[in-house]
């Protein structure tokens, strides 16, 4: 979970552990990649505006890097197409959308 806005962050960690999933959370760039070395992530939900730096660029990082990590967007903005990520989460969401593309994601 990569987002700078640490309440969303919270409310998806806690959501997705009640629901079973192992979570580590980043607020910014940096961290997100620290987790991604430390950790076996098959699942990153990933925000489009992280403050001063940019989802999609890291996206595109990711599609590079690490081709085989499926990637959901987290999004507010209408202009992020559906074949950006691996899904789109819209803000606002419902807890129903976040679980299910969470396990949709991890197959």
């Amino acid at each position: 979970m990569v987002d700078d806005d640490e309440s969303i962050r919270l409310l998806c960690r806690l959501n997705l552990e009640l629901d079973g999933w192992r979570v580590h959370d980043a607020g910014t760039l940096q961290q997100a990649r620290t987790e991604l070395d430390t950790y076996d992530i098959r699942v990153v939900l990933l925000d489009v505006h992280l403050g001063t730096g940019s989802g999609l660029d890291f996206l595109d990082e990711l599609r590079r890097e690490r081709p085989q990590l499926k990637v959901a967007l987290l999004t507010g903005s209408a202009e992020v197409s559906e074949t950006a990520g691996d899904g789109v989460i819209p803000k606002p969401f419902t807890i129903k959308q976040l679980t299910a593309t969470v396990a949709n994601l991890a197959g």
